[in-house]
C-alpha cells in the first residue's frame, strides 16, 4: 500500500461514493509477485506470459482404441470384402518403443498412444472383428484376458483416410506458443494446461490475507446463550464468507469488547498475518464507538498518508465509514459500520474492490445492469445520498426486498443485487428503469 497519499479530513468533508472508492483504489495497491505451486496459485493472476516449452500433444497419437495401418491396405475394404492384415503387436499410452507398420501389417493401439512407424492411419476398432475372426465388435479384450490379441490376424471392414483418428503433434498448442497472458485468473482449466506444458510452479499476484473482526461488548459467539441486550455476531461471519468470495484467504476474529486498548492490542497482534484488515462496528458517531476512539490517533506524524481518517459519505446504508492504514507495513484497513445491511453493502461496494486490487485484477467491480422496478408502490430515497436497497433480479426486472432498514438481516439474505438510486433522486415509480449491481 503506497504511504504518500494526503486525504481531506472526515471530519468536516461529505464524501461521496465514488470519491471515497477512488481514495482506496489509488492508495492499494497489487500485491508483490510471488512463485507458487501449481495448486496453491489457483485464483491467483499470473504477472507474466507463460510460453509453451514443449508442442501439445509432443507426438502424433491415436484418438481412438483401434489398430494402425497403412492406408494403401486398407482401400476398398467392407464388410463383404475386408481387408486381412497380421497384427504386429501393441502400441499402449506410455510405450517407448513401437514396432514397425509394414505393407499388410496392422498394429493393436490405444487411445492416446504414439502412432507406430509405418503407420499412416487409424481404424476404430468397431470397424474391424478385433482379431477373433468373426463380425464387427464394439471394443477390445483386455491385453491381460487375451494377449493373443496382439498378434494374428484382424479383418479391417471400412476403408481409411490418411491421418484419420490421428491427432498430430502440436494440434493443440506448439512449442514457442504463448499458453497463457500477464493478467489471466488461474482456474481449473487453466492450472491444467499449465501442468501439462510441463510448468510445476507460476509466478502470480498471491491471494491477500484479510483479518475481519467485528466490535461490540453485546456480540455473542454463535452456539452460545444469550443474554438481555446481547445479540449474535453474524457481521464476522458474513463478511469473512465474502472476503473468501471475493478471493482472499480470510481470518475470523471473534468479537472485540468496547474497549479501545483492546482494540488496538488485537489489531496489533492481527497485523503479521494480514495483507488487509477489515472491521465492522464502532465507526458512529456514539460514545461507545470503540473503533474510532482507538483507531483515530495511531498515525504517524512522519509518513504522509498513515492513520484512519473517519469520514461521513453521502449514502444509505452506510454512512459512517473509516479507510487508511495501520502498523510498520502501512497495511490497509477499512472500518465498516456495525448493523449487518450496512457492513454487507459497504463490503460489496468497497471492500471487495480493494481485494480484487490487490490480488492484481483488472475487473474489480460487481457486474451492473439496467433493470425494470417490479414493485406496488414508488420507493422513497433521501435527497443527497446514494440509496442501495436489496432485491432480486431475473429476466431484466428486479424486486426490492424488505425495507430500507440497516437491521434487515432476513431481507438480505434473499437478495441477489442491490438497488442504487441516485444522489438527486427522491422517488423512483414502478416501472422506472433503474441501476442494478448483480451480487450472485
Amino acid at each position: 500500500m503506497s504511504s504518500a497519499v494526503t486525504r481531506t479530513t472526515g471530519q468536516d468533508h461529505l464524501w461521496s461514493v465514488d470519491d471515497h472508492l477512488e481514495d482506496i483504489l489509488t492508495t492499494v495497491r497489487p500485491l508483490e509477485p510471488i512463485e507458487l505451486q501449481l495448486l496453491d496459485a489457483q485464483g491467483c493472476v499470473l504477472v507474466e506470459d507463460v510460453t509453451v516449452p514443449v508442442s501439445l500433444p509432443p507426438f502424433d497419437n491415436s484418438s481412438m482404441d483401434g489398430y494402425a495401418v497403412r492406408v494403401a491396405d486398407v482401400a476398398g475394404a467392407s464388410e463383404e470384402y475386408p481387408a486381412v492384415l497380421t497384427v504386429v503387436g501393441d502400441v499402449a499410452a506410455g510405450q517407448a518403443e513401437q514396432p514397425y507398420v509394414g505393407p499388410g501389417q496392422a498394429a493393436r493401439i490405444m487411445t492416446g498412444a504414439p502412432l507406430p512407424p509405418g503407420a499412416e492411419a487409424v481404424v476404430p476398432v468397431e470397424w474391424t472383428d478385433g482379431g477373433l475372426g468373426e463380425g464387427p465388435v464394439s471394443g477390445m479384450r483386455a491385453h491381460s484376458a487375451s494377449p493373443e490379441g496382439s498378434y494374428g490376424q484382424v479383418h479391417v471392414h471400412r476403408q481409411a483416410e490418411a491421418r484419420a483418428h490421428v491427432r498430430a503433434r502440436g494440434s493443440d498448442v506448439k512449442a514457442g506458443d504463448r499458453a497463457l497472458e500477464a493478467g489471466t485468473v488461474l482456474g481449473p482449466p487453466q492450472i491444467g494446461l499449465l501442468a501439462a506444458i510441463g510448468r510445476g510452479t507460476v509466478r502470480v499476484h498471491p491471494r491477500p490475507r484479510v483479518v475481519v473482526l467485528s466490535t461490540g461488548s453485546e456480540l455473542v459467539q454463535p452456539d452460545e446463550e444469550l443474554s438481555a441486550g446481547q445479540i449474535y455476531d453474524s457481521n464476522s461471519f458474513a463478511l469473512c464468507a465474502a472476503a473468501r468470495d471475493a478471493g482472499a484467504i480470510a481470518y475470523r476474529v471473534g468479537a472485540v469488547a468496547d474497549d479501545a486498548e483492546t482494540l488496538r492490542s488485537t489489531i496489533e497482534d492481527q497485523l503479521v498475518r494480514a495483507d488487509l484488515l477489515v472491521t465492522t462496528g464502532g465507526v458512529s458517531v456514539g460514545a461507545y464507538d470503540v473503533v474510532k476512539e482507538a483507531l483515530s490517533s495511531v498515525g504517524d506524524e512522519d509518513e504522509a498518508g498513515s492513520g484512519i481518517d473517519f469520514r461521513t459519505l453521502a449514502m444509505q446504508p452506510g454512512k459512517p465509514q473509516g479507510f487508511g492504514s495501520i502498523g510498520p507495513d502501512h497495511t490497509p484497513l477499512l472500518a465498516l459500520p456495525g448493523n449487518p445491511v450496512s457492513s454487507y453493502v459497504s463490503f460489496e461496494l468497497f471492500v471487495r474492490p480493494a481485494i480484487r486490487t490487490l490480488m492484481g485484477l483488472q475487473d474489480v467491480h460487481r457486474p451492473t445492469t439496467r433493470a425494470t422496478l417490479s414493485t406496488d408502490k414508488a420507493l422513497t430515497s433521501p435527497k443527497g445520498r446514494r440509496q442501495f436497497l436489496r432485491g432480486t433480479y431475473a429476466d431484466g426486472a428486479v424486486t426490492p426486498v424488505g425495507g430500507a432498514g440497516s437491521h434487515l438481516v432476513a431481507a438480505l439474505a434473499h437478495a441477489d443485487a442491490l438497488i442504487v438510486v441516485p444522489e438527486d433522486t427522491t422517488s423512483v415509480e414502478p416501472g422506472a428503469e433503474v441501476e442494478v449491481v448483480l451480487l450472485g
